[in-house]
C-alpha cells in the first residue's frame, strides 16, 4: 500500500479528503513495483509563489510543484517525493476551464505523481506520452480527458 502524508496549510470547501487523494495516487501508481510514500502539501498562493520562484525561477503561484526524491546511492527509502498543491490556483483554474473541481484535483495529483515517476513534458513527444498516460489513468477513475475543452459543468 502506498502511504500518503497530507500537510494542509490552507483549507477550502472544495478540497478532497485523504481517501480521495489516496485513491488518485494509488491509481496513478498502479503497476509501479514498489509501495511508496508521497507527501502531499496543500498550500496557499504565497507559499506556492515562493517555492515556484525558488525552484523553477518563475513568478507567481502555480497549481502543483513536484519534488522527486534524489537519494544518494546505497540509501534505500520508500519516499517517492513531495507534491505541493496550491488550492486557490486549482479552484480558479477549474472555474476558468469549466471543469468539476474534484476532477481537476484528480488530474493535477495524477500529473504530479507522474512527474515523481520521471515523466515530463519538456518537449512535444514527452508531453504527448505524459498526457496519454494521464488520460488513461483518469479514465480508470471515470474522469473525462482533461485536455478537451469542457462544454458544461
Amino acid at each position: 500500500m502506498n502511504n500518503i502524508e497530507i500537510q494542509t496549510v490552507v483549507e477550502s470547501a472544495g478540497q478532497p479528503d485523504q481517501q480521495q487523494i489516496q485513491l488518485w495516487v494509488d491509481t496513478a501508481l498502479d503497476g509501479y513495483e514498489h509501495d511508496t510514500e508521497i507527501v502531499v502539501r496543500i498550500v496557499d498562493e504565497p507559499e506556492s509563489a515562493e517555492l515556484n520562484e525558488q525552484y523553477r525561477h518563475k513568478q507567481g503561484p502555480t497549481n502543483i510543484l513536484s519534488f522527486p526524491v534524489d537519494l544518494p546511492e546505497g540509501i534505500e527509502l520508500d519516499l517517492l517525493g513531495d507534491l505541493v498543491i496550491c488550492a486557490p490556483v486549482l479552484e480558479k483554474e477549474a472555474l476558468e476551464q469549466n471543469k468539476l473541481l474534484m476532477h481537476h484535483w484528480a488530474h493535477i495529483i495524477v500529473h504530479g505523481v507522474l512527474h515523481l515517476l520521471g515523466y515530463d513534458h519538456v518537449d512535444e513527444t514527452q508531453a504527448e506520452l505524459m498526457e496519454n498516460k494521464e488520460i488513461a489513468i483518469l479514465n480508470k477513475l471515470n474522469i473525462n480527458n482533461p485536455y478537451i475543452e469542457a462544454q458544461d459543468k
